[in-house]
C-alpha cells in the first residue's frame, strides 16, 4: 500500500512539473492504468498470498511436528527393541547353558545306567554260567555213578555168589546195629 501511494505521488509531482505533455504520454503509454492495475492486484493478492503461505507454512511446520513425533516414537520403539533383543540374547544364553548341562548329565546318567546295566548282566550271565556248570558237573557225576554202578554190577554178577552176598549183608546190618 505504501509503494502505491509513493507511486502515485511521485506521478503527480512529475504532472505538475511537466505540464500536460507528460500527462498525455503518460495516457499513451497507458503507465497508469498498468500501474493501478499492478497496485490493484498487489493490493487484493497480498492478502490471498500471505494467507496461502501462512497456510503452506502452517502445514508444513505440522508436517515437520508429525515427523518429529514419529522420529521420537521409532526411537523409542527401537530402544524398546534393542532392550528386548539383549533381554532375549540373555534367554538364549541361559537356555544354551542349561541344555549343555543337562546334555552332559544325560550323558553322565547313560553312562553310568550302562555300566550298571553291563555289571548286572555280568553277574546274571556269571551266575547262569554257575549254575549250568553246576547241573552239567551233576549230570557227569550222576552219570559217572550210573556207570561205575553197572560196572560193578556187572563185575560182581560173575563173582558173587550166595556166600558172599550173605557176608556183606550181615557186615551191613552189624554196622546199622552200631
Amino acid at each position: 500500500m505504501d509503494l502505491l501511494n509513493q507511486t502515485l505521488n511521485s506521478f503527480s509531482t512529475l504532472i505538475a512539473d511537466e505540464g500536460g505533455s507528460l500527462l498525455d504520454t503518460i495516457f499513451e503509454s497507458n503507465l497508469i492504468n498498468i500501474i493501478l492495475l499492478a497496485g490493484g492486484l498487489f493490493t487484493l493478492l497480498s492478502g490471498a498470498l500471505s494467507e496461502s503461505l501462512s497456510e503452506r507454512q502452517q502445514k508444513i511446520l505440522g508436517a515437520i511436528q508429525e515427523s518429529e513425533e514419529k522420529l521420537q516414537e521409532a526411537t523409542t520403539r527401537l530402544t524398546e527393541g534393542e532392550t528386548k533383543l539383549a533381554q532375549a540374547q540373555i534367554v538364549i544364553e541361559s537356555i544354551q547353558k542349561e541344555a549343555e548341562q543337562t546334555a552332559v548329565q544325560v550323558k553322565s546318567s547313560i553312562l553310568t545306567d550302562g555300566k550298571t546295566e553291563i555289571e548286572r548282566l555280568t553277574a546274571t550271565a556269571k551266575t547262569q554260567i554257575a549254575t549250568i556248570e553246576s547241573r552239567v558237573r551233576k549230570q557227569i557225576s550222576d552219570y559217572v555213578a550210573t556207570l561205575a554202578l553197572q560196572r560193578i554190577t556187572l563185575q560182581l554178577e560173575g563173582k558173587l555168589n550166595s556166600s558172599l552176598q550173605q557176608k556183606i549183608i550181615d557186615r551191613n546190618i552189624s554196622k546199622l546195629a552200631e
